[in-house]
């Protein structure tokens, strides 16, 4: 099975990071505003979907369109619900379902490439 790709590595590297920052960050920095608006678990969602699919890119042989859904999903799914979060305006709420697509396409691709590849 090939290894990552560069680029998958690459955002993996910087999206990982960013998980765990804004994690920590809405874990100290931003726990008073979060508890205000009620959205705390909002926050904590869009960290694990994000670093779940960073952690994920780490893994993924090849897997350069996976990938790029994962790195969307992050962005849409993830970003949408981080702004939310901090009492964004709700029209980027559609945004969120977007995101998730992206996820699932990503997921897809995967287990359709294990699908299509030579049994070793």
């Amino acid at each position: 099975m090939p290894s990552p790709t560069r680029s998958n590595l690459i955002a993996a590297g910087f999206l990982g990071f960013a998980g765990v920052a804004l994690g920590a960050f809405g874990a100290h920095a931003l726990k008073e505003p979060l508890a205000t608006h009620g959205s705390t678990a909002t926050w904590q969602t869009a960290v694990l979907y994000h670093l779940i699919h960073s952690a994920a890119l780490l893994a993924l042989p090849g897997g350069k369109w996976a990938g790029r859904c994962w790195i969307a999903g992050i962005i849409l799914f993830s970003g949408s619900l981080y702004w939310l979060a901090l009492g964004g305006p709700k029209l980027l709420g559609p945004i969120t379902p977007l995101g998730g697509a992206a996820f699932l396409a990503g997921w897809a691709l995967v287990a359709w490439h294990a699908f299509k590849s030579p049994q070793a």
